[in-house]
């Protein structure tokens, strides 16, 4: 019988298409909270694309969660982990009060990575998971869902907030690029 996280990786692997991942776990800090593990795959759907996803928010429960128990992901094209760990940081800081809902926007406070001014997420779709990709039976009484974390300046931040992720998700910009410019 395989464990939790050893369906959740080897789920990562049967998409990752041979691509090796790179761990980088993060402790946590709350005691008594297990820590969170984030996953990177450099070039896994495209050349120069970076690919994370966590492990370890899922083992947190919140109400909200009815349906499954989010991991987040990113899809950027760049090969600075800090975007991976970034969101990694983010589960294990938020992990009990924020529930990562779609249109759910999160200020980072500070530029996510070096050579880029993006400083806060929006939480939507996985671009690089199709949707039956995205939920993952670990066996537990909810699967895992994996949602993805899109990188957004304070104003588009603000935008979402006073018109909807629906209205910006509309307007022109390239989710993957680290270096655009604000939509809004």
């Amino acid at each position: 019988m395989s464990t939790r996280v050893e369906r959740f990786l080897a789920h990562l692997d049967g998409l990752s298409g041979g691509v090796e991942p790179q761990f980088w776990p993060i402790e946590s800090t709350a005691p008594g909270h297990h820590g969170v593990t984030a996953i990177g795959y450099q070039d896994m759907l495209e050349e120069g694309l970076l690919i994370g996803v966590t492990y370890g928010l899922s083992l947190a429960r919140q109400e909200l969660w009815r349906l499954g128990r989010p991991e987040l992901s990113i899809s950027v094209r760049s090969d600075d982990p800090a975007w991976v760990l970034a969101i990694a940081y983010l589960a294990e800081q938020l992990r009990h009060d924020c529930p990562f809902r779609y249109g759910d926007t999160i200020n980072f406070g500070e530029p996510v990575a070096a050579g880029s001014a993006l400083d806060g997420f929006v939480v939507f779709a996985p671009l690089a998971f199709d949707p039956d990709d995205a939920r993952v039976d670990v066996g537990d009484d909810l699967p895992i869902v994996i949602v993805g974390m899109y990188p957004t300046y304070a104003i588009e931040r603000e935008y979402i907030a006073e018109n909807g992720l629906e209205a910006f998700w509309k307007l022109e910009w390239d989710p993957y690029d680290i270096a655009r410019r604000p939509a809004v």
